[in-house]
């Protein structure tokens, strides 16, 4: 996790605890929005992935945030929409994210291949533009 973190932060200019919590919640998200098979890969083959998870505090589904953009999200179902509003609740700029998925996504692809990325990427509505 280490070495990803040191890759978000170079990319995006965000603090090391703000990089892993943003991981841990893009990952919590996958774990409830992506195909099941392949987010566990990915994360089987991220070190340290489970822990960020854990860490990141992600209180589930329903746990959209406040504020009219938690609103938003809970309207629009959750997704993407409730993702960007975890992010930013936890420090990650609106402009950073796109430079924060790619970089998570390449790290990704690394290490569990383009097998495992490309059905998470292709299954979640509206991923594709932050990857």
């Amino acid at each position: 996790m280490e070495e990803l973190v040191a890759r978000v932060t170079q990319a995006t200019g965000l603090d090391a605890t703000t990089a892993q919590k943003a991981i841990g919640l893009i990952l919590a998200f996958l774990q409830k929005e992506g195909p099941a098979e392949e987010v566990n890969k990915l994360i089987a083959a991220m070190p340290g992935a489970d822990a960020a998870i854990a860490q990141s505090g992600d209180g589930g589904p329903g746990d959209g945030g406040g504020g009219l953009m938690g609103m938003l999200g809970g309207m629009m179902g959750g997704g993407v929409m409730a993702l960007g509003q975890k992010l930013m609740s936890a420090g990650v700029p609106m402009g950073q994210m796109q430079p924060l998925g790619r970089e998570l996504f390449a790290y990704g692809r690394e290490k569990a291949g383009e097998d495992v990325m490309g059905p998470i990427v292709g299954s979640v509505p509206g991923l594709s533009q932050f990857v």
